[in-house]
């Protein structure tokens, strides 16, 4: 861990703090990108943004891992939360390949899981960034779904994305962390009006852990699929939320 580099989005807050954190007390050199208080300053909601992100990132010169934490917020949720994600890891996908052991996270959430407007997901998928966000701008009931849709058209990139020549084919994993409700600041709206936090909970229960989850608990999960040790394990959504997606479906998906 002492020779490995991270580039970690969100580095400032959150489950980003706490991931740099974790990554730091192992001996890695932490890339931190946020709008403030790390060392690549960059908006992710922005074409801008994302250009300079990987320009400021490509002076370090080669990285063993992408973790594209950045994300919530209730503004440009399309912009940062997907399109913000995939042109990370993306763009700093050629970076990797001086690595010995290169990874990839992205970072999804329980959000998810709710249903989501195809049209907006195509216009994700086809990489249409006018399309999607005039999609969600024109309806206030997508404006609303927003961030949900945002994580499950990334899960979607994830899976198809993978398995690819790029990714598993150039031996880097690739996988998605979708968390539960996490003690972070971009939850606060969540967890400080007593019938948003009360509802949000019923929704969505974690009986593993409770409510709301640690961020570093997400933290180390990250950790490790970024990390050397992982070999095996590429093109996953893995829930980090207490239980809450198998609350929610049950087997289902496992049912003939």
């Amino acid at each position: 861990m002492s020779r490995r580099r991270y580039v970690v989005t969100g580095s400032a807050s959150g489950i980003g703090a706490a991931t740099a954190s974790i990554l730091r007390e192992h001996g890695a050199t932490v890339i931190g990108c946020d709008l403030s208080d790390a060392d690549v300053i960059a908006d992710l909601s922005t074409p801008a943004g994302r250009r300079s992100l990987v320009a400021q990132v490509a002076t370090w010169g080669h990285i063993d891992a992408v973790l594209a934490i950045a994300g919530g917020g209730r503004t440009g949720l399309l912009e940062t939360n997907y399109f913000g994600a995939v042109a990370t890891l993306e763009g700093l996908r050629p970076l990797l390949a001086r690595s010995e052991a290169p990874r990839a996270v992205a970072v999804s959430s329980t959000s998810s899981l709710a249903p989501a407007d195809e049209r907006v997901l195509q216009a994700c998928a086809d990489g249409d960034e006018a399309a999607a966000t005039a999609l969600v701008a024109a309806e206030p009931s997508l404006r609303d779904s927003a961030y949900g849709i945002a994580k499950r058209a990334l899960n979607g990139w994830v899976r198809r994305t993978a398995p690819t020549p790029g990714w598993a084919g150039a031996g880097i994993p690739l996988n998605a962390v979708a968390p539960g409700v996490v003690d972070t600041p971009a939850a606060a709206w969540l967890l400080t009006d007593d019938e948003v936090r009360a509802g949000v909970e019923a929704a969505a229960p974690q009986p593993l852990g409770g409510f709301p989850g640690r961020p570093e608990w997400v933290g180390h999960l990250i950790s490790w699929l970024a990390g050397p040790e992982n070999r095996f394990v590429t093109g996953q959504v893995i829930f980090a939320d207490g239980g809450a997606e198998a609350a929610l479906l049950g087997d289902r998906q496992w049912r003939g």
